[in-house]
């Protein structure tokens, strides 16, 4: 599996092909909309307050492993 990175506005945002469709990281698209440091404690509060999102996150956002990106 080949993994790139999109620039968005000048943010990276991880993304892979994944049965011939785009997966992007949620975390990192996330950060970039919201400008959020923490984009996983963004992600908890949204589905706490949102009880169909939270409800359907596994489909909405279904985990797909992606490595780590380290940039020299």
């Amino acid at each position: 599996m080949e993994i790139k990175i999109a620039v968005f506005r000048g943010e990276k945002i991880r993304k892979t092909i994944h049965n011939n469709e785009w997966w992007f990281v949620v975390n990192d698209v996330v950060a970039v909309l919201t400008d959020s440091v923490q984009p996983d404690g963004y992600i908890k509060d949204m589905r706490r307050r949102d009880l169909k999102l939270s409800k359907g996150w596994g489909q909405i956002a279904a985990p797909l492993l992606i490595n780590r990106i380290i940039e020299s």
